[in-house]
């Protein structure tokens, strides 16, 4: 595995020029955040198995990052409530630039690029008003802060350009937390959770509530389909009892709608979904629990869970090759539902997030 040392050695050697590609930091298929054995953390460039390509050093724990569109770029943002992103040259691995949060922001580990590369999306907290916010930043121009505008709601996790390049989609879980109340839930008893979709200039496009019934059920992770059908990862924030789903489908113009199956299958989640994906296609989707240990698959056609299979701490989920796969806090990288690819000390994050088509 290349460290920051090598990357210099090797950049020198061959000449590479700033704007290097993906091809030149060694074709990963995914990035991912991850604690090291030493317990240091760091962003990691990963292969098709899973095995670490390069590693570079971040701050604190991280959560997600973005990946740059063209240059081999990536953007490692901080877990929420954390206020520091960095974006990294995957070649060099020096540091670009410092992202930090405006006054009264943090960062929610989620960010998103334009089809061009050119401004940086992220989702941030404006915690005394209480408010969604979402950052833009040049890309072009060192990662200037260029602007801002409203998510459409309260507590905007993650964030994806739509397929037609033009739009957004914010899963805004609705949560209110403050920093000086660390990870505390603010408001749940008026809790309201949606899906925004915005133009790239704030616009707000469409607004998909949930359901009455479906109000404490926090919508955090998003995967898209080619043609814009979105699935969403849920978190149920009411009380554990109670039978929610933690898997939704959207296309605009209509209700959410919930991914159910049978009570054992819906309570197996334990009301908590941590990464979402489309495969097979996009005629599946995935979503996985940590909290249960459970990658559970799903039928999009039918909205019903057809399956899942057991992987101890899995939260990453990620397609290569046409296969789903998964990574774990216990250093597993694994086909779902087949062999574990490679293994090793790093506790991997919550999310893989794909290079290059994966």
């Amino acid at each position: 595995m290349t460290t920051r040392r090598g990357f210099l050695v090797g950049l020198a050697a061959a000449g590479l020029t700033p704007c290097a590609s993906w091809a030149d930091a060694g074709t990963p298929a995914f990035l991912s955040a991850g604690r090291a054995q030493d317990g240091a953390y760091n962003l990691y460039g990963l292969d098709r198995r899973g095995r670490p390509l390069f590693h570079l050093p971040i701050p604190d724990r991280g959560h997600a990052a973005a990946a740059h569109p063209q240059r081999a770029e990536a953007v490692a943002f901080a877990r929420r409530p954390g206020r520091f992103a960095l974006v990294l040259n995957c070649v060099t691995g020096a540091e670009i630039a410092r992202l930090t949060a405006p006054e009264g922001r943090h960062f929610y580990g989620h960010g998103t690029f334009d089809a061009e590369g050119r401004t940086l999306f992220t989702t941030e907290n404006d915690y005394e008003a209480g408010q969604g916010r979402i950052g833009l930043w040049d890309a072009s121009a060192g990662y200037r802060r260029i602007g801002e505008f409203g998510s459409g709601g309260v507590g905007p996790h993650d964030i994806r350009l739509m397929p037609d390049g033009k739009s957004l989609v914010v899963a805004n879980g609705g949560v209110e937390t403050h920093p000086d109340t660390g990870r505390v839930k603010l408001n749940l008893p008026v809790m309201q959770p949606n899906l925004s979709y915005l133009s790239l200039s704030g616009e707000v496009l469409e607004v998909a509530q949930m359901p009455p019934e479906h109000r404490m059920n926090s919508v955090r992770h998003l995967d898209l389909r080619a043609d814009g059908l979105v699935t969403i990862a849920m978190q149920w924030q009411g009380e554990a009892s109670d039978l929610r789903p933690v898997l939704g489908l959207h296309r605009r113009g209509a209700p959410p709608i919930a991914v159910t199956g049978s009570e054992a299958e819906m309570r197996a989640m334990n009301g908590y979904g941590g990464s979402v994906i489309f495969y097979d296609g996009g005629r599946r989707v995935a979503v996985s629990s940590p909290r249960s240990g459970l990658v559970q698959l799903s039928d999009v056609a039918t909205g019903r869970i057809t399956g899942g299979v057991a992987i101890t701490d899995v939260c990453g989920l990620g397609v290569t090759g046409g296969a789903l796969v998964a990574s774990s806090g216990s250093g597993v990288f694994t086909r779902v539902g087949g062999k574990v690819t490679s293994r090793s000390e790093i506790a991997w994050d919550n999310h893989l997030v794909v290079v290059n088509g994966g």
